[in-house]
């Protein structure tokens, strides 16, 4: 399903040197993230538990929170400087937790979280098994998940120019939605939904889309990319490529967007285990009177 991997440490890395130009940049991360709130709309309970995953500078925790305000709101983020960031958003009277985690390996028990969330953050995760096991792990019975995450279209136009040049890697590539429909799927998730938004921003020049990417953090973290520096001939060269996609005297770089929800499996639903098998889990109290005697 999955022919590449992401380098985890330069993912961590990249955002957590963009944790001080992050909102300069995230114009597209906010009008997805109001596709995300209204996925809210199909869960009509009042959560205990909500939990952030990849939440950055916490400006989508803090409208979690002005939402769910009796709610444990917690803000899970692998890169420290971005949780830093993030307290400028835990306004005293609606506070929320910070975490550092990752999202293949929540630091939460079995069955505790009502609402996940996560905005913009899973197409940085290869390890679509992990990813989706720990989804299904902390959720309880009932609670749901709702994400959004970059599809292969995106950045296709940038994609394309390098191409042009030579046929190393220098995008990072992301995954269809039907192999995160199956990913969640195998994990025990109940009923997935996913749509596919595509959104055009349009640039003065190429420069200024990959500055707005290295402000975003979002830059080239494939392992597979190359690892020396490019050389200023071809990157002359993409430029070049790139300026002859003008449209109306703009450059533009189309995002493809998957908003996707489902809900947290019943109490022994099972799930695919990393070595093939399956796993089920059942509470005590669900066992008790069924030994004989």
């Amino acid at each position: 399903m999955n022919d590449f991997h992401v380098d985890t440490r330069r993912v961590r890395a990249n955002f957590s040197h963009a944790a001080n130009s992050y909102e300069q940049h995230d114009a597209l991360q906010r009008e997805v993230q109001q596709l995300l709130l209204e996925r809210l709309d199909f869960y009509l309970q009042q959560p205990e538990r909500v939990i952030d995953v990849g939440a950055g500078t916490g400006r989508g925790t803090a409208l979690l929170k002005k939402r769910y305000a009796k709610a444990q709101v917690l803000a899970v983020d692998a890169a420290w400087p971005m949780l830093r960031a993030a307290k400028a958003h835990a306004g005293w009277l609606k506070p929320f937790l910070r975490v550092c985690g990752e999202a293949t390996a929540l630091p939460l028990p079995d069955h505790c979280v009502d609402v996940l969330h996560s905005n913009l953050c899973f197409q940085w995760i290869d390890d679509l098994p992990a990813l989706f096991g720990e989804c299904a792990r902390v959720l309880k019975p009932g609670g749901i998940v709702l994400f959004s995450t970059f599809g292969p279209d995106t950045l296709r136009e940038l994609r394309a120019a390098w191409a042009s040049v030579d046929e190393h890697s220098h995008v990072s590539r992301f995954l269809d939605m039907h192999d995160l429909g199956d990913a969640m799927l195998n994990a025990g998730l109940r009923d997935p939904v996913l749509d596919v938004d595509r959104y055009t921003l349009t640039y003065s020049e190429p420069k200024a889309l990959l500055r707005e990417l290295k402000g975003l953090g979002a830059t080239h973290a494939d392992r597979g990319r190359e690892r020396g520096l490019t050389g200023k001939h071809h990157f002359q060269r993409m430029l070049a490529a790139y300026e002859g996609m003008r449209v109306d005297g703009r450059i533009p770089a189309t995002w493809e967007v998957v908003t996707a929800h489902a809900w947290g499996p019943p109490p022994g639903q099972s799930r695919r285990a990393k070595d093939g098998g399956e796993i089920a889990s059942f509470s005590i109290d669900s066992l008790r009177g069924s030994r004989r005697r």
